[in-house]
């Protein structure tokens, strides 16, 4: 009786441990389940994307004004009777000298 006792208990810790630690154990679901998870908010993020580019093609195919727009600002195009005027900002070294040179006044 002991030794029948004692087999099924080894039995049974060995399952057990085949349980929680073996291959398609507690631990592997849960890290495949953060996987998963992982993977849904990835996909999530991409179909917003994808949404996005869509919502910009439609609105390129159909209006006008927005390949213009687009050409303005990605392409630095200008129509011919305009006049492209660029403001540079002063170096960083420079905007102090100048707010010194504006208090000695």
């Amino acid at each position: 009786m002991r030794v029948v006792s004692l087999i099924l208990f080894v039995l049974l810790v060995l399952l057990q441990f085949k349980l929680w630690f073996g291959e398609g154990g507690f631990r592997e679901v849960a890290r495949l389940e953060t996987r998963v998870e992982g993977q849904r908010q990835q996909n999530e993020d991409l179909l917003q994307r994808n949404a996005e580019l869509q919502a910009e093609v439609e609105d390129l195919r159909e209006r006008l004004d927005a390949v213009e727009e687009r050409a303005r600002s990605e392409l630095g195009l200008i129509k011919p009777a305009e006049q492209f005027y660029q403001v540079v900002p002063p170096p960083p070294g420079n905007q102090q000298t100048a707010k010194n040179d504006g208090e000695g006044s």
